[in-house]
């Protein structure tokens, strides 16, 4: 997507009253929102917005320069991208009012990745904070990217774990990615960042920490991610919204068990005599999740390429199946280069036709 165009998908996610729903009004009905900025209220009207929020369009078109936002964007090395392009996150995508735009700093997510989420309390105990360092180091180390909040508590000790364990983490915030909350984790996120991980937001800068923004970044952190553990949580946490989006998402959802008698386990326990998975050890994790081969697999893939066609291959293969008319709709290369080369990919073991002409990546 050109920046010419991505500058009015910024303009539209800078006014608080379009939300996902109302942008996916203006994305579907316009061709390119660069129209529905020069739209006039009786095309905005047919596009599905209420008056009210036609009037706030106008009155924003007055007060935002749009190129200042750009700049400050740049200023701060923050990127952005839409619900529209095929970078963006593919089970995120999936889940109900995608985010219209992600605001993002670092390494941006590859669809190859792995993405399982840990969440809890602010006020672990110690057996929490014991249990997060020996669930999610090694989970980090095969590979699997771990996702939070960059809360204190769970949200911080997991990406501390990842860390030490080598891993790559991502942060989803509840605010502009220039408010980090709380302030104390600021050398956290700079670690993040300097370790190849990933902070994003859904929330323009500036945007502060607001206690209504933490519900809207749990359903992204627990959207993004195969599954969620949630490793201790009073009956209230927060922590049980994201296993609850999870669960609304048709996510797995594991819960570390904890004592009867601890407030920290209200949460956890409860939600297993849900259904939830109770979860004893990282390989219950990854065996649930048929990812018990993660590391391996994402090695390999790693070095796979020979040629320049088979890295195209690659990177739009996933271990999802994908017809290979799409493989050569998206590749843009010669349909006997493509059948040429996945014949000679798969002799390799580097993909698998499942049949029907369906491609997926060799495990």
């Amino acid at each position: 997507m050109s920046r010419e165009e991505k500058i009015y998908w910024l303009f539209f996610s800078l006014i608080p009253e379009i939300g996902p729903v109302r942008f996916k009004k203006l994305y579907s009905y316009f061709s390119l929102l660069k129209d529905a900025y020069e739209a006039d209220s009786f095309d905005l009207r047919s596009a599905g917005l209420e008056p009210k929020i036609i009037e706030a369009i106008q009155e924003k078109k007055k007060a935002i320069d749009l190129d200042k936002e750009w700049e400050k964007l740049e200023e701060e090395k923050v990127n952005i991208i839409t619900v529209k392009e095929k970078e963006y996150p593919k089970l995120l995508k999936e889940i109900y009012a995608p985010p219209a735009v992600l605001y993002w700093r670092g390494k941006f997510i590859e669809n190859k990745e792995y993405l399982f989420s840990v969440v809890g309390t602010r006020k672990p105990s110690s057996y929490g904070r014991q249990s997060t360092f020996a669930l999610v180091k090694p989970l980090a180390a095969n590979q699997i990217t771990i996702v939070s909040g960059l809360a204190l508590g769970i949200d911080a000790i997991a990406a501390q774990a990842t860390l030490e364990s080598g891993g790559r983490t991502v942060a989803v915030l509840g605010s502009g990615l220039d408010q980090i909350h709380p302030r104390t984790n600021c050398r956290l996120a700079a670690k993040i960042l300097e370790n190849n991980g990933l902070i994003l937001s859904e929330f323009p800068l500036g945007t502060p920490p607001l206690k209504p923004h933490f519900p809207q970044r749990n359903r992204i952190i627990s959207g993004l991610s195969l599954g969620t553990l949630i490793i201790e949580a009073p009956e209230k946490s927060g922590a049980l919204i994201t296993a609850r989006y999870a669960l609304e998402q048709n996510r797995e959802v594991f819960c570390l068990p904890g004592s009867i008698f601890s407030p920290n386990s209200v949460g956890p326990n409860n939600l297993i005599k849900m259904g939830a998975r109770p979860v004893t050890s990282y390989a219950d994790i990854l065996e649930t999740l048929n990812l018990a081969m993660a590391g391996e697999f994402i090695e390999n893939l790693s070095i796979c390429p020979d040629t320049a066609e088979e890295e195209i291959i690659l990177k739009i293969l996933t271990h999802e199946p994908l017809h290979i008319d799409k493989i050569i709709e998206e590749s843009k290369l010669e349909p006997s280069i493509i059948n040429s080369n996945l014949t000679l990919m798969e002799m390799k073991g580097k993909v698998k036709n499942i049949g029907g002409m369906h491609y997926i990546l060799g495990r």
